[in-house]
């Protein structure tokens, strides 16, 4: 399985995928024609309405997925721009002689005030308890290259939860059209048997 959960072509209930998103989630087929797509299958309708019902379940948990993914990004995009402002302040003072004056957490409700020395180096936390010593310029280009990753995967999360809605409402309305279709050949079936 890859990082988004894939439909293959034989759990989709209509015709094989033809079309994805640029980053492979498939996008659904309208069913136009409800007798057609049923006369394909010698199964019952209830089977067709549960495998749409499971394809839908499929993006819903894809969606799911990738709301998690945008309120991560959402926390770490604001963190990554308040790291790099820091890190050009530093730039901005490095070759100064004045020790720079600043007020630092120590602790949830604890703040400190301290004067530092002009540096050429900064320390960053990488993630998983590391952290590495940059060059101010290293560590600006690192951030700012994260930066720029950060908010492209924000942009194709928030493009991809539109795609995953959209199909959602497509499956849901191939749910609809069958089971209304379902229901009118049933009163049809017994208007004829009692006649």
């Amino acid at each position: 399985m890859t990082r988004e959960t894939k439909i293959s072509e034989s759990e989709t209930p209509t015709k094989a995928v033809l079309e994805t998103n640029p980053r492979g989630i498939p996008k659904v087929q309208f069913v136009e024609n409800v007798e057609e797509v049923i006369g394909k299958t010698s199964a019952p309708v209830e089977v067709t309405l549960s495998k749409f019902q499971e394809t839908v379940a499929k993006y819903k948990f894809m969606e799911i997925n990738f709301l998690n993914r945008k309120k991560a990004l959402e926390l770490k995009i604001p963190e990554i721009n308040k790291t790099l402002t820091v890190v050009e302040f530093l730039i901005s003072k490095q070759d100064s002689n004045e020790p720079i004056e600043t007020t630092f957490e120590l602790s949830d409700t604890l703040w400190a005030n301290a004067k530092v020395k002009s540096t050429k180096t900064v320390n960053l936390w990488l993630g998983a308890n590391v952290m590495l010593e940059y060059t101010l310029q290293e560590a600006k280009e690192l951030l700012e290259g994260k930066l720029a990753t950060a908010q492209t995967s924000l942009k194709n999360v928030l493009e991809d939860l539109e795609f995953l809605r959209e199909q959602v409402t497509t499956m849901e309305v191939n749910i609809a059209r069958v089971f209304n279709w379902d229901v009118k050949r049933r009163r049809t079936l017994k208007a004829t048997n009692t006649a």
